[in-house]
This record gives C-alpha cells, structure tokens and sequence, in this order.
C-alpha cells in the first residue's frame, strides 16, 4: 500500500493543510513521535497510533514502511514540514528495502513561516534555515553555516537553539552574528507555535544573546534591512526601490 510522510504544521488543527488533513483522516494508521502524537490523536480518535521517543528515528520510519507492506495506508507524521527537519528524506532512503510500498510526501508549514507570520513577516526576503542542535550535524560545520548565513546577509531562523545539554549554542550563534551584525539587529522568538501558552518577543540581537530559550522555541535574527513596524518585526523586499 502507501506511506506518507505528513507535515503536520504547528501541531495544532488549524496548522494542518487540506491536503494533510485529508490523508490522516483517511488513513489506516498514525505513526510519529510521542510529543507529536499526543498533539494529534484527539483529533482522530478513531485511529491507531504507533510513537517512539526521541533519537528513535530509524526505528520509527521502519515501522511505519513496515506496516505499509503488510497492506495499509500509513502516515507518518513530521512537525512542520515533512522535508525540513523531518522524516521525508529518511523514508525515501530506507525505502529502497520495501519495493513494494508506494512513498508519497505531503507537505507542512514549517516553523520559519508559521513563527514568522506570527511575529510579522522577517521572512519577506532571503533566507536561511539553521538547526543548532548537533545530534546529526557537527558542530563545526553548523559554525561554518552560521557565518556563511551571517557574512551573507540572510534573514536567519535558528531550530532547537537550545536543550538540557545545549544551554550555550544560541549564546555562541549569537556571538558569531554580532562578528558581522550590529548588537541593534532586529531579532525575535515565538514559543509554542499555534499551542497553547505560544509566547513571543521582538528584540535586539545583544538582548537575544543573553535570553533564555527551549527547543520549542523558533528564534529569528533579521538581516540588515529587517525593522520593526508597529511592533511587528518586518523584513523589507524592496519594492520601492523597483
């Protein structure tokens, strides 16, 4: 049968696309990890779910591949995007051991555009997504990636900047940002995106150095041009200058 990789958006109902929202309900099976099923399955209480916790990624696509070939329709759920961070791009791999299940990506929105729009819009120009979180992804090349990011201008929104035992990365990615930005850059946060308690503030990049934060939180560190209008954080494209 079919497996498809869901981005579920914020986690909230309002976060999921049509098209996401159309596959879970018609699916047979929910697979995800836990903190994303429990956001999830009162929404759909008449299906199954399967979830495994956390760096029990391969584990989790396995399972869901695995049950796909046994003759079901399965979703296998991603926070934000199913690409972005998710678990599109290991289905696909893995995949190539289950010839016979049919691998179908549905897309979400992910946390740059969701955190962005509730902050304003930062996101209007170029940009790029970082995640400081160095379980997949030496530490050496996500310091090369910020400064390429920050020598080139982009508008950055930083995943996982911090956890348990991350306490300091936001602090050293701002530490490289202020060797090419000004302490006065435009900066934000959005916590809990779309759930409840979502909390967020706008400030300058020499306050965000110093401010606490969690993996649930989104941080977004403007470019050059990025100012705040009427407390909106706001990245101009240039259209008065065409």
């Amino acid at each position: 049968m079919k497996l498809y990789v869901v981005g579920i958006g914020c986690g909230s109902r309002n976060g999921l696309t049509l098209e996401a929202e159309e596959v879970l309900r018609n699916c047979d099976i929910i697979v995800g990890y836990t903190i994303y099923i429990e956001q999830i399955k009162r929404y759909y209480p008449d299906k199954e779910c399967f979830s495994t916790g956390m760096k029990h990624e391969t584990e989790r696509v396995e399972l869901a591949l695995r049950l796909a070939g046994e003759g079901q329709n399965i979703a296998l759920v991603c926070s934000g995007d199913s690409q972005i961070y998710g678990m599109a791009g290991l289905a696909m791999e893995m995949s190539e051991k289950f010839p016979n299940v049919e691998v179908e990506v549905v897309a979400g929105v992910t946390a740059a555009i969701s955190g962005g729009a509730v902050l304003g819009s930062p996101m209007t120009h170029d940009f790029a997504v970082i995640s400081l979180s160095d379980l997949l992804t030496p530490m050496e090349k996500i310091v090369k990636r910020l400064r390429c990011a920050a020598e080139g201008d982009f508008v950055i929104a930083l995943y996982n900047p911090s956890s348990k035992k991350r306490v300091d990365h936001l602090q050293k990615a701002c530490d490289i940002m202020l060797e090419y930005r000004s302490p006065k850059t435009v900066c934000g946060i959005v916590k809990n995106i779309g759930r409840d308690g979502q909390e967020s503030r706008i400030m300058e990049l020499s306050e965000l150095r110093d401010t606490q934060v969690d993996m649930f939180t989104t941080v977004f560190i403007g470019n050059s041009e990025t100012r705040v209008i009427n407390g909106k954080m706001v990245t101009p494209r240039g259209y008065r200058n065409v």
